[in-house]
C-alpha cells in the first residue's frame, strides 16, 4: 500500500463525497474519489462501521467488499479491481451522510495522531503477510457471527489507517487485535463444538 502522507485526509475525502450532487453514493464514486489510496481508505470505510453493533446483515453487505480487498492487497496488486457488481453498489446521500458523520470523530482524532513512523513494518513481505492476515480476518466478518466481527473488523481498520498514514504503531495495534480476535473465535468454536457433541453423545447414550 503506498500512501503519500501529504495527500489529502480521509475524513476531508469523505466529505467532499458527501457533498457531491445526487442522491445516491456509489462504492464506484468511493473508488474515484480516494485514487491510489483506495486500499487503505475503502478498506477503513468499510471496516470501521463493522466495529459497532450492528444489524443482521450488515456484516455480510461490508464483508464482500472487504474480501476483494484485502485479496488483492495479499497478492500485492497496486491498483485497486472491483467487480461491476461491487462498484454498483450504492446507499442513500442521507445514510452515507450518517454514517460519516459517525466515523469523523473517531476519524478526526485517529489522524491527528497518526504520523509516519516505525514505518519498517511496511514493506513487501510484510504488506504481503498483513494482506492475507485481513484476507482471513474478511472471511472472519463476512460470516454470520453474532458480535464476531467486531474485533476483525477493528483489527482491518487499524492496518487500513495505519498503512494510509504509514504508522507502524497503528500496524502493531492491528496485529495484537487480529491475534485477539483469531484467539476469541477459537476459543468459542472449541466450546460450540463441545456442546454439540455433548449433546449427540447424551442423545446417544438415551437411545442405547
Amino acid at each position: 500500500m503506498t500512501e503519500h502522507h501529504a495527500a489529502p485526509k480521509v475524513s476531508e475525502l469523505l466529505d467532499q463525497i458527501a457533498a457531491r450532487p445526487g442522491r445516491k453514493v456509489s462504492v464506484a464514486d468511493l473508488l474515484e474519489t480516494f485514487g491510489d489510496r483506495a486500499f487503505g481508505a475503502l478498506m477503513f470505510v468499510f471496516a470501521a462501521p463493522l466495529v459497532l453493533p450492528m444489524p443482521p446483515g450488515v456484516s455480510a453487505l461490508l464483508g464482500a467488499p472487504l474480501i476483494f480487498i484485502t485479496g488483492q492487497w495479499m497478492l500485492g496488486r497496486r491498483t485497486l479491481w472491483l467487480p461491476k457488481a461491487l462498484l454498483e453498489r450504492t446507499m442513500s446521500k442521507s445514510d452515507f451522510r450518517s454514517l460519516t458523520e459517525k466515523l469523523k470523530p473517531y476519524l478526526g482524532k485517529l489522524e491527528r495522531r497518526l504520523k509516519p513512523q516505525l514505518t519498517f513494518m511496511y514493506n513487501p513481505v510484510g504488506d504481503r503477510l498483513t494482506g492475507l492476515l485481513c484476507f482471513v480476518l474478511a472471511l472472519i466478518v463476512f460470516l454470520p457471527i453474532p458480535f464476531g466481527n467486531m474485533l476483525p473488523s477493528l483489527a482491518i481498520a487499524a492496518f487500513a489507517i495505519g498503512g494510509a498514514e504509514r504508522d507502524g504503531l497503528a500496524a502493531i495495534f492491528g496485529w495484537i487485535a487480529a491475534i485477539l480476535s483469531i484467539a476469541v473465535l477459537w476459543f468459542f468454536s472449541r466450546a460450540i463444538w463441545a456442546a454439540v457433541v455433548a449433546f449427540f453423545s447424551t442423545l446417544a447414550g438415551m437411545l442405547s
